[in-house]
């Protein structure tokens, strides 16, 4: 495995397929401290070629790719001898798919669509492991070892606020990201069907977490309306 220090950031290449969510991914991790984006790249072929090209520490590796699936990319990877660990983002929830992630020593499995603050999590679980595995220290019990196996997988606490959930959250961040334009509380509320208040609180959020930006919507006389709009 490439030398880690603490100095350096962690060599990302990030491959999706979907233009839209390659973009977040890439702009997600360019926002973690410790983190650097080395490439973006859509297929499986490009993946490996870019292996064998650039240093990579870490792959953010989309499962379902046109031209091959996440699980034979690392299958190549591992022939080839690339040693990068390996992130895998999917939709798929199948659970078979998650078992052979696992044999193949995928450190880390994300659900899309997700958002920046999960991400993040991970990767600051996924850094402090690679921290302690490349520090020369020795483990002394059985709780050192498991400790260190665990950090690769298990990320922190999500730390959203009180009533809040994942998973509406990831259906709002969704509905901006894909939108072409912004969106007002009252539309988010509609499409997703939940009330206008709850729609502006995760909306609001996610502003605070800057991967979506507020304007004002001036539409004839009156107070202006505040849309969110994803921060492309």
């Amino acid at each position: 495995m490439t030398d880690t220090s603490a100095n350096r950031a962690l060599r990302v290449l990030v491959v999706e397929d979907e233009p839209i969510a390659a973009e977040a991914h890439t702009a997600y991790v360019g926002r973690v401290d410790g983190f650097e984006v080395v490439a973006t790249v859509g297929t499986s072929q490009t993946a490996l070629k870019t292996l064998q090209d650039r240093e990579i520490d870490v792959v953010l590796l989309d499962m379902n790719l046109p031209d091959r699936h996440g699980l034979d990319v690392v299958r190549a990877m591992r022939s080839a001898g690339h040693r990068a660990d390996v992130i895998a983002v999917t939709s798929a929830r199948d659970l078979e798919v998650v078992r052979a992630a696992v044999s193949l020593g995928v450190v880390q499995y994300l659900l899309k669509p997700f958002v920046f603050a999960t991400l993040r999590e991970r990767l600051l679980a996924y850094r402090a492991y690679r921290e302690q595995v490349t520090s020369g220290a020795e483990v002394g019990t059985q709780a050192e070892v498991d400790e260190v196996f665990a950090g690769a997988r298990v990320a922190g606490e999500a730390r959203l606020p009180k009533g809040m959930g994942e998973e509406l959250l990831a259906k709002v961040s969704r509905l901006l990201r894909e939108a072409t334009d912004g969106r007002s509380a009252s539309e988010l509320a509609e499409a997703l069907g939940v009330s206008r208040v709850t729609a502006r609180r995760y909306a609001e959020y996610l502003c605070e977490t800057k991967v979506v930006v507020r304007r004002s919507r001036y539409a004839g006389a009156g107070r202006p309306e505040v849309e969110y709009l994803w921060a492309r």
